[in-house]
């Protein structure tokens, strides 16, 4: 990284806030994924709460880049964001964990499922990472250190193949709290390594102290909504008493292991008064 360039031009705010979001977006989807795979969730709702656990850790992913980028800055350089670009770069970073999520959801954890649905995840969440870069434009080029792209992206591969194992395998409420933690620390991580590999060579150099409060204003803007949706999330996960339970509320719960998955919505578990002998007559 060159000495035009910071990361942090609001110190720790930036950082920090960035974690945060992480962390959150992790923890619904750890929850949300656990809900999924309780044998009251058949059919329709198992694919929504998946469905709502990719959305949160996709959002919280993408948050967490773009609040981290409010604290970059380029000296002598005004910065701008393509918008469509910005936006197709949400949408990859929650597909790519739709895929992961429905892999092992659909599944299971298997070394071999694992392996596929964790590298496909963190190659998705690099390539979100990078595309967010290509939508940011300046006065001057922007040049890659090849070895700490490969760490981002074996950093961003290790982590989505750590979560998506937490997501069918951790179950209890404060284990899930702290996998989130982790969670966020890995792909918080990912990111500024992906930063220390930019360097800025600024061609026309410029006065950049009047483009920070418009820039801060577009990239608050651009993270409202994922920020609403994971609100949204946080709300319906609060007022479902299963998606809060503990490790013996778990077990006691009985949840479909994902290599039992039958293709067709579980049959519901008879009640005592439906389950008397059949009459001879």
């Amino acid at each position: 990284m060159s000495d035009t360039v910071s990361n942090f031009h609001y110190g720790a705010v930036t950082p920090i806030a960035a974690y945060l979001m992480a962390c959150l977006g992790a923890a619904l989807g750890l929850r949300c994924t656990t809900r999924s795979m309780l044998r009251r969730a058949p059919g329709a709702r198992r694919a929504g709460w998946l469905t709502l656990g990719a959305v949160s850790i996709g959002c919280g992913i993408w948050t967490m880049h773009f609040i981290a980028m409010m604290g970059f800055t380029i000296q002598g350089s005004l910065m701008t964001y393509d918008p469509a670009l910005t936006v197709l770069s949400l949408v990859v970073a929650i597909a790519v964990v739709a895929v992961g999520i429905f892999l092992v959801g659909y599944r299971g954890a298997s070394p071999a499922t694992l392996g596929t649905a964790g590298a496909v995840t963190g190659l998705g969440v690099a390539a979100m990472h990078y595309m967010g870069m290509a939508a940011m434009s300046g006065h001057g080029s922007i040049d890659y250190d090849p070895l700490y792209v490969g760490l981002s992206i074996l950093i961003a591969v290790v982590a989505a193949t750590a979560a998506l194992w937490a997501a069918v395998s951790v179950h209890g409420l404060w284990a899930s709290v702290g996998a989130s933690a982790i969670m966020g620390v890995a792909v918080t991580g990912m990111h500024y390594t992906g930063m220390t590999a930019v360097t800025v060579h600024v061609t026309d150099a410029v006065a950049n102290n009047q483009s920070s409060a418009s820039l801060l204003s577009f990239l608050l803007t651009m993270v409202a909504g994922p920020v609403v949706v994971l609100i949204i999330v946080s709300v319906i996960v609060m007022f479902d008493p299963e998606v809060v339970l503990g490790d013996n509320d778990w077990n006691n719960a009985q949840p479909i292991r994902p290599a039992q998955f039958p293709d067709a919505a579980a049959a519901p578990v008879p009640d005592a008064e439906h389950a008397r002998p059949p009459s001879a007559w």
